[in-house]
């Protein structure tokens, strides 16, 4: 766990610090592989040769490099893999060009850049939409990877990226059956569970709480799907309702979460407390096994 808390940081730095590094994360070559497993036939054997092959490769040499000589270079290997799998895109500074687009029609052109399917419908400039947008390209940029890469390391950060990518880009939708698109949608969404519902708790414990568990609570209850579905609609209500009363709990009036860019802001400000939380948790495990 040491190792991944100061991978995230060293992402996390460079990332910020060095943007124009995101052009090194280039997956060309999953659509090039894609294509080859496609010779195989079979939909399931099929996708278990298009993401078991790279994420049993990134295995191996992260287990070949988990001991104590060779701790530097397994360091080495699972930064450049976390950070390989980051984004794609730079969530700061998406949200940054919307902020400062000069007119209307630029900022409704640059918002489209927080959708996290490019399949989708284009994003609406209203604030629900720019919210849910937020949180999402969040919790698929940022806490979804920090998620299976704590759980898995390396390994389970490239599981995560693949399939996310494999599920919503539409560049290898062309390379799918209908079966596939199918299992890929669902696997996406069951590895999108767990990260959700603990991004939904440190919410919770950032904004109004009352807020969030109430409308966790009351999503689940109007929609009668159960708690234990894979079914991600909750973060959005959830992401809302903690925009809504975080704005008028510290505007006091003078601003309305009903403006999309003041929504948009303080959206970026919550999810930026939820990755403080995360980054605590971790650093809190690294030094209780420090002192065990």
């Amino acid at each position: 766990m040491t190792i991944a808390f100061i991978a995230v940081l060293l992402v996390l730095v460079a990332a910020h610090s060095a943007p124009e590094l995101a052009r090194w994360r280039d997956f060309s070559w999953l659509q090039r592989w894609q294509e080859t497993v496609a010779r195989s036939g079979g939909d399931v054997f099929g996708l278990v040769l298009c993401v078991g092959v790279p994420v049993l490769a990134c295995g191996l040499v992260q287990v070949a490099l988990n001991n104590r000589v060779l701790g530097v270079f397994g360091l080495a290997f699972a930064v450049v893999v976390l950070f390989y799998c980051w984004g794609p895109r730079d969530l700061e500074r998406d949200a940054e060009a919307v902020d400062k687009a000069p007119d209307s029609d630029q900022r409704v052109a640059a918002a489209q850049a927080l959708r996290g399917d490019a399949m989708q419908q284009p994003l609406a400039f209203e604030s629900g939409a720019l919210v849910e947008a937020t949180f999402m390209a969040a919790l698929r940029r940022w806490f979804g990877v920090i998620f299976w890469f704590a759980v898995l390391g390396p390994a389970g950060a490239l599981l995560y990226r693949l399939i996310q990518l494999l599920a919503s880009a539409p560049e290898f939708a062309e390379g799918e059956s209908s079966a596939q698109r199918t299992m890929l949608g669902r696997a996406a969404h069951l590895l999108d569970w767990l990260p959700a519902h603990l991004m939904a708790l440190s919410l919770a414990l950032v904004s109004n709480f009352d807020a969030v568990f109430k409308t966790w609570r009351d999503y689940h209850a109007a929609n009668g799907k159960g708690y234990f579905t894979p079914d991600l609609g909750f973060l959005d209500a959830i992401a809302r309702a903690s925009v809504d009363a975080d704005v008028a709990a510290e505007s006091d009036g003078e601003k309305s979460s009903r403006s999309p860019l003041v929504a948009l802001d303080d959206a970026m400000v919550l999810v930026r407390r939820v990755l403080v939380v995360w980054l605590t948790l971790l650093a809190v495990i690294v030094l209780a096994g420090w002192f065990a």
